[in-house]
């Protein structure tokens, strides 16, 4: 795992508030940051339909699950959570409790916004930074950088050599051969 600058204004955050949203777009490494910042939170995603299911037709048995907290991935899931929590932060006043974790998406922020004002507290995760990656492109030219690009690779191989790349992108000139 690439250790992320972001970590520690996560624990941070954790620590001033009791609900922390990480926000950001597909595939910024939001889920692998959160388990690794907080390894001992039970985990559940949201993306998941059947844990899905359970957080909207039962949200405070779904909730109940968690006395302690925890992090719930792709909150934007399941909006209707955020009342909940509400009141479960109210009554118990520790700080870092859930870690919420979602695609930014027109409205969740300020779906969170209204429901957890005061309780929450917010970070932006982007793709992978230079510095972060800086032992990744040792020795590689800025084309095979810029191909590669800052996202975290897919679970899937994702090595392709450069002739099949060339061969990529001269598809269209190929097409009328």
């Amino acid at each position: 795992m690439i250790l992320r600058e972001a970590a520690p204004s996560l624990r941070q955050l954790a620590g001033w508030y009791p609900v922390v949203a990480l926000t950001g777009p597909r595939q910024a490494g939001k889920t692998t940051l959160a388990r690794y910042v907080f390894p001992d939170k039970p985990y559940a995603s949201l993306e998941d339909a059947d844990t899905r299911a359970f957080a909207l037709t039962d949200p405070r048995r779904f909730l109940g699950q968690f006395p302690e907290g925890a992090i719930l991935d792709e909150v934007q899931r399941a909006p209707e959570l955020f009342s909940y929590l509400q009141t479960l932060v109210d009554a118990s006043g520790g700080m870092g409790r859930f870690i919420l974790t979602g695609s930014q998406q027109f409205g969740l922020t300020e779906s969170i916004t209204q429901s957890l004002a005061g309780r929450v507290g917010f970070l932006h995760l982007l793709p992978f930074t230079l510095t972060e990656t800086r032992e990744l492109w040792a020795g590689k030219s800025l084309e095979e950088v810029l191909w590669q690009g800052f996202y975290p690779p897919p679970r899937i191989p994702r090595n392709l050599d450069t002739h099949s790349r060339r061969s990529w992108t001269t598809i269209p000139e190929q097409a009328g051969q």
